[in-house]
């Protein structure tokens, strides 16, 4: 069974569990390996299973994760996978509810600094990737003078263009094609900014 498409999230709880920066940090693995156990996500955030175990059973309170088929031969182990593909924050459920803001702030703040990391844990074991990996990774900043709209049609255009991408990916996998697969973070960001 596929999980459903985004999740929006609109309450404060979800928000505040999902900003807990380990709760974030299993969130992205969990995604990346579709499904997994408290004790395979340990061993990748380098935490104890049973502090991974409490976090996953928070972000499953909330409806972020939920439990997935048995793959273990004796049963014991308890497997996850995102509940929903990918999930959402949008400004307008925000607006009228300052502690929401101060929450996707917090968010917000805590998904910045986790790309920094996975971008200069990059640029740190560059050279540890082959050429054809190092060739094909990109970093590019445009600066355009655009309105609102046409910056939320441009954000809407590169959201599509990634997940056919993804979307492709995961096909192919799941057709056992794995050749050459790594895991790729993109990171898009696109806001006004005055100089």
């Amino acid at each position: 069974m596929n999980p459903p498409e985004h999740r929006r999230i609109t309450d404060l709880g979800t928000l505040k569990a999902i900003s807990h920066p380990l709760r974030m940090r299993l969130y992205r693995a969990l995604f990346t390996a579709r499904t997994a156990t408290a004790s395979q996500l340990a061993d990748q955030v380098d935490e104890a299973v049973s502090l991974v175990s409490y976090h996953l059973r928070k972000l499953a309170d909330h409806g972020l994760i939920e439990e997935a088929e048995n793959r273990s031969s004796d049963g014991r182990e308890r497997w996850w996978r995102p509940s929903s593909y990918g999930f959402s924050i949008h400004d307008e459920d925000m607006r009228d509810a300052p502690e929401l803001v101060a929450a996707n702030t917090a968010f917000s703040r805590t998904v910045e600094a986790q790309r920094g990391e996975m971008q200069a844990r990059f640029l740190d074991e560059r050279h540890t990737w082959s050429a054809e990996w190092r060739t094909a990774s990109t970093s590019s900043e445009w600066l355009p003078r655009l309105t609102a709209p046409e910056l939320a049609a441009l954000a809407a255009e590169l959201d599509a263009v990634v997940k056919k991408y993804d979307q492709r990916a995961r096909a192919a996998e799941e057709a056992g094609d794995t050749e050459g697969r790594e895991n790729v973070a993109v990171h898009i960001n696109g806001f006004p900014y005055r100089a």
